[in-house]
């Protein structure tokens, strides 16, 4: 086995490691081991942390910085971009950056109250940069309000019975009875929304977005309950006032039910995050120049074949006939069925474990280290075989 072309394809580590650092770092381990190999660095981004400056990056474009609410309600640092090159002019409204979970202090980790709020004020402050399409990147959140709050900041009333707005957070969804949206931002209808979201991600019933992120985003059994019934009672409103019907639309679950409310409410479209972040990278034509693909994520387990960028990595690699070999800060249950989604093999990162704040303090020497003794295996192999 030769191995001269080397494609570096991963995602970010959630807080620790943003994509093109998280590539770096496996690319700085390849060179240790293959210093004349032919690698290829192509950090992807999924719509989450680190979207909007990547693709500014990608596309020579600007970040724009901007305050907005947070999502426990406090002002936060905030950021959008505007692409480069031609045809519309485009902003890239990264959710993340106005109410990702990494903007929630641990001991606030309440996803019943948490707003997606400054989302709206992104696109609000998009749309005063001049922007002709907006794309909103999910992922990443540190909500469950159904994307109220990102309505309610672009004018939309949203009341209870008695006709009194609802407060922010999902849980204030229990009491929702109507939305009007006769005072939207104006704009908003002359412009091209498009939100890239994970097509697996609905917004109620078993699989909807309460039960299966909720846990995550720090909520307790009994809340897990109370926010799904919250989703049901808003995809009722959103039927019935707004004649759509999203309740497991895919993708109207994405980023706490956000893909929903900006699908309802903002009449936006909602693709496939790959379909629309892996645009403006050739990532199929890499691929099919490369003895070895190396991907990687913080955790590799029972969901990254649904949507995630490692099988989604895999699925393109798998057509060309290349192997892949994904490097995760943790291997988590039923990690096994990412061999079917074409991943070969799975390796972890951390030498021993360790305390979460020593892991994501050591993350890149951890993702450095990994790769080198990745193909120092295969080396070994090849030797072997000859």
């Amino acid at each position: 086995m030769s191995i001269d072309r080397i494609v570096v394809a991963p995602s970010g580590f959630k807080e620790c490691l943003s994509a093109p650092d998280t590539a770096a770092a496996i690319v700085a381990g390849v060179q240790r081991v293959l210093p004349h190999a032919d690698v290829q660095s192509l950090p992807l981004v999924d719509g989450g942390e680190g979207s909007a400056r990547a693709l500014a990056e990608a596309t020579g474009g600007r970040v724009h910085s901007v305050r907005v609410t947070g999502p426990v309600g406090t002002v936060v640092d905030s950021h959008f971009a505007m692409l480069g090159g031609s045809g519309p002019r485009t902003a890239v409204v990264e959710m993340a950056a106005a109410a990702g979970l990494s903007l929630v202090p641990r001991d606030l980790r309440d996803p019943g109250a948490t707003t997606s709020h400054g989302v709206g004020e992104l696109i609000r402050a998009a749309l005063d940069a001049g922007a002709q399409r907006i794309l909103v990147g999910c992922g990443d959140s540190g909500i469950c309000d159904g994307g109220a709050g990102a309505l309610q900041a672009l004018g939309a009333r949203i009341t209870d019975a008695m006709g009194v707005p609802v407060g922010r957070g999902g849980a204030a969804l229990t009491e929702v009875e109507s939305i009007d949206l006769s005072r939207l931002d104006p704009r908003i209808r002359s412009t091209e929304i498009r939100v890239a979201v994970n097509p697996f991600n609905v917004l109620c019933g078993e699989q909807g977005v309460a039960r299966v992120f909720g846990p995550q985003k720090g909520a307790a059994p009994a809340q897990v309950e109370l926010l799904s019934a919250a989703m049901e009672r808003w995809a009722k409103v959103l039927d019935r006032d707004l004649h759509r019907d999203l309740r497991t639309a895919p993708g109207s679950g994405a980023s706490g039910g956000l893909g929903a409310g900006l699908a309802a409410g903002l009449d936006a479209v909602l693709l496939p995050r790959y379909e629309v972040m892996f645009d403006h990278v050739d990532l199929d034509g890499a691929i099919a120049d490369a003895d070895l693909v190396l991907t990687a994520e913080g955790a590799i387990d029972q969901q990254t074949p649904r949507g995630k960028i490692p099988a989604e990595v895999a699925r393109l690699a798998s057509r060309h006939g290349v192997p892949v070999v994904a490097l995760a800060g943790t291997i988590g249950e039923r990690a096994h069925l990412n061999y079917d989604a074409g991943i070969h093999a799975i390796a972890s990162i951390l030498p021993t474990a360790l305390p979460w704040d020593e892991a994501i303090a050591g993350g890149a020497r951890y993702l450095t280290d990994a790769p080198e003794r990745v193909l120092r295996l295969l080396l070994v192999g090849a030797t072997l075989s000859a």
